[in-house]
């Protein structure tokens, strides 16, 4: 007999949970999409966007997926034989120089496996022997959503400066925005890929380039630029259709509009990274507790190199799998599957697994889901330590007292 009856929670990293608000907002007919209120409402979004990423440069927006504003970053800075240096810390690193490859880019990948962070010291001593200074640009996640390593990107800039090396700083945030404190003038990102379906709230289908007046001017006259992927009209469009090179995405653009008014405007964007903070040390109170016995382990062992957004776990074998099957089914909580951190059909594939933790959600879903996996360890009888419960209401009860550290 299922417990799972009743409101599911998705506890995936992407699709996240979408508030009422925001597909109440969607919940309409088709705009008129020539004049009146959809093209005013539009010109609202731009400078929001500008103060989720905490620039004043530049914004493109893009219909399609985290994938497709990978393709949009690559087309819009890079010709056909450019080098690139990728710093790969994840399924999600190694993904974006694939995708560079296949649009004729040399990339040159500097592995830092996966459970760890980059290692500056690495990323000196790679900038050092481009003496020539071939690298166009340094690419590299904020978060990995797979691995669920999180990247100091502020540190990444300082060595850059520090090596004297003009490549241009491209970071996919696609896992972090919205959800780790990020802040891309202050960090001297040139160029920061985003999209709708993590912090945002928004479902998949918006990509977002936000990129720096040196990485337009360092990149004009490049040969992979096509008429759909150029950030020019959509960034600094003569008329609402050249934002969107066509027909615009009226419903996501709706949700869009209400989630910015939750984030930027209502809660604000300081606010936004402690509540993901605190989230976060939720989950890895839990998770130090259960790793006191048995296979149980958090897969990234420094909590400043975790994101906030979403942790990857591992048991052994095929626990993970097992675990993740019986929270679904038997309580209604969904987990993220171990994407990319082993090969498939391995047993090793089967012991990872992820917990979401980002956007709409706040402490009783988080904490409802830690009891679930509990009870889901205790029912198939797979060891772990005890006290997860008590240690994880403990940092929440530490945030209700004001005694929790900055969101950084």
């Amino acid at each position: 007999m299922s417990l799972a009856r009743g409101r599911p929670y998705l506890a995936i990293p992407g699709p996240s949970v979408m508030p009422d608000r925001v597909l109440n907002a969607m919940h309409r007919a088709a705009p008129n999409i020539y004049e009146g209120a959809l093209i005013e409402m539009v010109a609202t979004l731009w400078p929001d966007l500008k103060a989720l990423a905490c620039t004043r440069q530049h914004v493109a927006l893009y219909i399609g997926n985290g994938h497709a504003a990978w393709e949009a970053a690559n087309a819009n800075v890079f010709s056909r034989g450019d080098r690139a240096l990728v710093l790969i810390t994840g399924r999600f690193g190694e993904g974006w120089a694939t995708s560079a490859e296949a649009m004729g880019v040399q990339a040159e990948r500097l592995d830092f496996g996966r459970s760890a962070p980059i290692d500056l010291d690495r990323v000196a001593e790679a900038l050092r022997a481009d003496k020539a200074h071939a690298f166009k640009a340094v690419l590299v996640t904020h978060v990995d959503t797979a691995s669920t390593a999180r990247n100091d990107i502020e540190g990444l800039r300082r060595v850059l400066d520090d090596q004297g090396h003009p490549a241009l700083l491209m970071v996919d945030s696609i896992a972090s925005l919205a959800c780790d404190t990020f802040r891309m003038d202050d960090w001297g990102v040139d160029v920061l890929v985003g999209a709708s379906q993590k912090g945002l709230m928004v479902p998949p289908g918006l990509g977002f380039l936000w990129f720096s007046e040196k990485a337009r001017a360092t990149t004009r006259g490049n040969d992979l630029r096509t008429p759909y992927w150029n950030w020019e009209p959509r960034a600094f469009a003569d008329g609402f259709y050249q934002h969107f090179c066509g027909t615009a995405p009226t419903h996501h653009l709706f949700g869009l509009r209400e989630a910015l008014d939750m984030l930027v405007h209502e809660e604000g964007m300081e606010v936004v990274w402690a509540r993901h903070a605190t989230l976060a040390r939720t989950v890895w109170a839990a998770g130090a507790a259960w790793s006191a016995q048995g296979a149980f382990r958090l897969n990234i062992a420094d909590p400043a190199a975790r994101g906030h957004s979403v942790t990857a776990m591992r048991l052994s074998g095929a626990d993970g799998a097992r675990l993740r099957r019986w929270c679904e089914h038997e309580a209604g909580v969904t987990l993220g599957i171990g994407l990319g951190m082993a090969e498939p059909g391995t047993p090793a594939a089967d012991a990872f697994f992820r917990l979401a933790h980002m956007g709409h959600v706040n402490a009783h879903m988080v904490l409802g889901a830690l009891s679930v996996m509990e009870a889901g360890m205790e029912a198939l009888g797979i060891e772990h330590g005890s006290g997860a419960l008590a240690a994880a209401t403990a940092e929440i009860a530490r945030h209700g007292k004001g005694e929790m550290p900055g969101a950084r």
